[in-house]
This record gives structure tokens, C-alpha cells and sequence, in this order.
């Protein structure tokens, strides 16, 4: 059996998925996989960090419950699950073995974290301690910050949480240079004015942070769930595609002037449409026309966007929650519209084939999810098959791909039935496809002991697994 070297890199314009928030709970990674057919960039997490407070760290709603709350964001701090790391606390739980789990399955963490500004230097130094074992980490600090509803701006001026964000930046890359800082403001809201707002306090933010971001929802009901969406109502709103993309890319460009002329990532931290608003139909069809445009004009100023999220108990996810069984989604029609799009080649990483056959043993390495080096396995299909299965004698941490549908092989698992890679897409007559492996730290967690382990992750594969195709009934 002959293999070869591949490399993944970048897509045109990466996907990354929100999982969990105040909305909504953590959905586990292999669900997902199952569902979208292929792993993201990044998965989304939204914690927050109010250590001074009373009540902390229980969540706000449960230490603060109160029937006369009428808006999420009416408690003394934000009402995201709480970040259980930082001084004096551990990373034995959330969010912590959800990030574990998103990196076995190949996917990088996107954490968002609100904090209180007011936290010592001991805090924040603690915050990048804990991050410093989990790769490449997108950490998006008092996101949406030039907004007036989390507890953050409650707490101080803008021109302070603009400062908290240099501090907080610079201190956390110090102690942990593998983690990459967003920051997340309003950007251009105003078509009519070169300016952006709060351009005074924030503007500092734009060359110390390492990604620049808005959050531009195309329809959203914040009154959720205090309220019903009403047509005259004060509590949603709701844009065209094109004001929306065009406010985007104008903040790009003043972002680029902010930074002396140079360019960052840009992306959209949170991406939607709310079907409060539109209604499910249209709201599938607002994101593709934003992902359409993206597509035509070969937007090349926009590096990814976040899909808000995988499941809502409203009407901002693919799925939403079931009422009678919380563990449960409803599938909406957004959801194979966004798989639709993140299969697409704009949006998928490209993978490319390296010159030369490989021999056993071999390393792969995993610096994250846009640079992982893996192998390809040329197979030959006398038609659609019957059986096609994977069969290991390791412990390996795997993630398999083969005809455009993704596959994950826990370090415990054994056998891997890819026959789900035929059901949605049947091949038609006698094809060559590619079975194409890659190695995601097993523990989620990289092995900092090592040289440069705070940047890849090593695995040696001994062996590759037994595959048996077959293209007829064992019996007839």
C-alpha cells in the first residue's frame, strides 16, 4: 500500500462555529462532526472572569436569579458560564475540557472572555498560563466593547476598557506567545462617516491586537427571551446583506489606516441572521447571499467568519434547542444551507500532495488547523460500495477524511466505518479516491516539555490501519 505526505493550510476564507453561550450549551464535538461533514477552524467558547465579585464563580442568572430581570445582560456581571481557571483556580473544568476535546478533533480554540477590568496583573498572567498548553488559541478579550450591555462597560469608561485591552493583550502574549488576541468592536456602524466608533478611545487597540473584528448581525432580536419580536417593536432590528457587508469591509479599511496601512486578519467574530426576525426561510437565505458575496467578489480582505451558533434555544443556531428534551436540536433549514457553503472550495482548506512515497514508521506534525502535515492513501472503487471500514491496532487520535466527508478515531477506538461517506454523495462508476489521515494531539493538550511544544505537536504512527472495502452483499 502506497501513501504520501500531505499538507493542510489555509482556506480562502476559514469557518469557525460557535458552541455554547448564554443562549445555548456545548454541543460535543463528534455530534457536530457528524452533522457538518467536516471539522471547523475553530469551535467558539464564551466564558467570562468576574473573580472580585460576590457570587463568582457561580453563574450570574443562578447567583443573581431574580424575576425582576427583564434583559440578559441585567446582572451584576455577564451571564456567559464562568471561566473556572485564573488565580487560585483550575483547569480540571470548563471551559477547559471542552477546548481538550475540540483540539482532539482538529480544530483550534476560539475563546471568548469577558473580564473584569479591574483584575491585577497575577490574574491575567494566570489566565495565559493556563492557555500556554492548547496550541494556537484565538482569545477575543470584552468583545463588542464599544457596546454599552456587559458588565465591563458598566463597571468603566470606554477609554479604560480600551487600555484594559492593551494591557490584557500584551500581558497574556507574554507568558503565552501561542495565543493570538481579537479585539472586537463596532467598527464602522455610521455608512456615512469615515470614522468608526469611539475611534478615540479604541483606536489604540487596532495595531496591538493580532485580529480585528465586528460582530454584525443582519437581523437580531435582543430582547430575547424577555420579549417577542413584533413588527413596530424596539427590541430587534434587521439590515440588508449588502449594508452589512459593505459595513464590514469599510471597517477593514479603517482598521488598515489605524495601522499605518498595513493589513490584519479581519473577521466576524459573530456572524448570523436572526430568524426571530426573518423567520427560518429567510434567515438561511440572508447568510448565503453574505457568504455568495464573499465568494464572488473574491473577498480576499476577509480571512473567517463565526457561525453564532451551532445550537440556540432561540433562533440564532442550526439547531434549536428542544424544549421538552434540552439535550435534543431541531434541525433548522439554516443548517443545510451553512453545509452547503462551508463545503465549498472558498471556504475549505486547501490540502496539497508533497513529492515522494513515505515509509513506516512516520511523524506528523500538528501546529493547528490551518498548518498539520498528514498522509494521503490512494484507494481504487470498482463502483459504490458495500462495505468500507477502517480497522486500527494503535491507540492513535485521528481525523480521517475520504470523498469530502470527515471522520474522527478516538486514542480507545478500534474500527471506523466510513460507509457515511456514500450516503449523501454515491459514486457512480469505478473511481480513485483518497483516504487522507491527520494527527491532533491525543490529549488535546501539546507536550510543553518538548522543544517548541508550545507550537506543534508530534505524533509517530507505527503502522496505518487495515482497510476493507467490499462492493457486494457477504451473502446473496
Amino acid at each position: 500500500m502506497k501513501f504520501y505526505r500531505i499538507h493542510m493550510g489555509k482556506a480562502r476564507c476559514a469557518v469557525d462555529l460557535g458552541d455554547g453561550s448564554e443562549r445555548g450549551e456545548y454541543v460535543d464535538q463528534d455530534y457536530i462532526l457528524a452533522k457538518m461533514g467536516r471539522p471547523h477552524r475553530g469551535i467558539s467558547l464564551m466564558y467570562c472572569y468576574y473573580p472580585l465579585d460576590e457570587g463568582f464563580p457561580q453563574r450570574a442568572s443562578v447567583a443573581y436569579a431574580s424575576p425582576d430581570v427583564s434583559f440578559a445582560w441585567d446582572f451584576p456581571y455577564d451571564d456567559y458560564f464562568t471561566y473556572k481557571g485564573g488565580l487560585n483556580g483550575n483547569t480540571d473544568g470548563e471551559p477547559f475540557n471542552y477546548m481538550r476535546e475540540i483540539r482532539q478533533h482538529g480544530q483550534d480554540v476560539c475563546l471568548t472572555l469577558t473580564i473584569d477590568p479591574h483584575v491585577s496583573d497575577e490574574h491575567l498572567i494566570a489566565i495565559a498560563n493556563d492557555l500556554r498548553p492548547f496550541g494556537r488559541v484565538f482569545l477575543r478579550i470584552n468583545h463588542e466593547a464599544t457596546g454599552n450591555w456587559f458588565s465591563f462597560n458598566k463597571r468603566c469608561t470606554y477609554q479604560e476598557v480600551a487600555d484594559f485591552f492593551v494591557r490584557a493583550s500584551k500581558l497574556i502574549r507574554k507568558h503565552a506567545p501561542n495565543v493570538q488576541t481579537i479585539i472586537c468592536i463596532g467598527g464602522i456602524e455610521d455608512l456615512s462617516k469615515e470614522e468608526m466608533e469611539k475611534e478615540a478611545e479604541f483606536a489604540q487597540t487596532i495595531p496591538e491586537a493580532d485580529i480585528w473584528s465586528v460582530d454584525k448581525y443582519m437581523a437580531l432580536h435582543w430582547g430575547w427571551p424577555y420579549d417577542v419580536a413584533e413588527r413596530g417593536g424596539s427590541s430587534h432590528n434587521r439590515c440588508t446583506v449588502a449594508e452589512i457587508y459593505e459595513k464590514t469591509k469599510r471597517s477593514f479599511e479603517r482598521f488598515c489606516v489605524l495601522n499605518g496601512g498595513e493589513p490584519k486578519p479581519m473577521t466576524m467574530a459573530e456572524f448570523n441572521a436572526d430568524g426571530d426576525v426573518t423567520g427560518p426561510y429567510e434567515q438561511a437565505d440572508m447568510v448565503r447571499e453574505f457568504c455568495d458575496r464573499l465568494e464572488q467578489d473574491k473577498a480576499e480582505w476577509f480571512s473567517a467568519f463565526t457561525m453564532y451558533q451551532f445550537r440556540d434555544r432561540g433562533r440564532l443556531g442550526l439547531e434549536m434547542e428542544d424544549p421538552n428534551h434540552p439535550n435534543h436540536g431541531i434541525e433548522q433549514p439554516l443548517l443545510q444551507t451553512y453545509k452547503e457553503i462551508i463545503h465549498r472550495d472558498w471556504f475549505m482548506p486547501e490540502i496539497t500532495r508533497q513529492e515522494g512515497e513515505v515509509q513506516l514508521p512516520v511523524t506528523l506534525r500538528w501546529r493547528n488547523s490551518e498548518d498539520a502535515e498528514g498522509l494521503a492513501i490512494p484507494l481504487h472503487f470498482e463502483k459504490n460500495p458495500t462495505f468500507c471500514e477502517l480497522n486500527f491496532t494503535d491507540d492513535s487520535n485521528l481525523m480521517l477524511e475520504i470523498n469530502g466527508k470527515w471522520f474522527y478515531k478516538a486514542p480507545g477506538t478500534k474500527y471506523v466505518d466510513l460507509m457515511a461517506a456514500f450516503f449523501e454523495k454515491p459514486l457512480t462508476g469505478e473511481t480513485d479516491l483518497t483516504l487522507k489521515i491527520f494527527a491532533p494531539p491525543a490529549t488535546g493538550e501539546n507536550d510543553l516539555s518538548v522543544e517548541d511544544g508550545l507550537f506543534h505537536c508530534d505524533t509517530v504512527l507505527e503502522s496505518l490501519p487495515d482497510i476493507r472495502i467490499r462492493f457486494e452483499p457477504v451473502e446473496r
